[in-house]
């Protein structure tokens, strides 16, 4: 397979991940195009390994990280962005629940159930140890769980 070709194949689901990701379509497009340019420096050495995919969603991971570490500020809108799949659109509450927390923590979170990686996997993407993923992880559902529950108005 050549460049052009896995990216006109992987390209959406790039998309979708980077939208997961940084919860804005633009930086998501901003995330794809950064990392499908650094891939395409690499791409001979890369294309014959097991999983050149696996290896642009791991520059993106950390390419986001690096990105919100520089910032350490998000802009946040009342907005929803819309889905980038049909079946995405029961989905807009979880969306909207990822995106107010912490874009550490929404990496953890997405990395963990969106793309089912385990413990030492997304430490090394984020670059952090795996306590600080699990840590984070915790951090993060607690975080949902009081918020649904004060949306729901019950307190147990």
């Amino acid at each position: 397979m050549d460049f052009e070709d896995f990216v006109r194949a992987r390209g959406p689901a790039l998309l979708r991940y980077g939208l997961v990701l940084t919860g804005n379509a633009d930086d998501a497009a901003d995330l794809v195009q950064e990392a499908l340019l650094r891939l395409s420096s690499s791409w001979r050495r890369v294309r014959n390994k097991d999983d050149p995919e696996g290896y642009v969603r791991t520059i993106m991971a950390r390419q986001h990280v690096s990105w919100w570490r520089g910032r350490r500020r998000e802009h946040l809108t009342d907005e929803v962005v819309a889905p980038v799949r049909d079946d995405e659109h029961d989905l807009k509450d979880v969306w909207q629940r990822l995106r107010a927390l912490p874009p550490r923590q929404r990496a953890v979170l997405v990395l963990r159930y969106h793309e089912e990686l385990g413990d030492d996997e997304i430490a090394a993407i984020l670059g952090v140890s795996r306590g600080t993923v699990r840590s984070q992880a915790s951090r993060a559902l607690a975080t949902l769980r009081v918020r649904a529950q004060a949306l729901s108005g019950r307190w147990e």
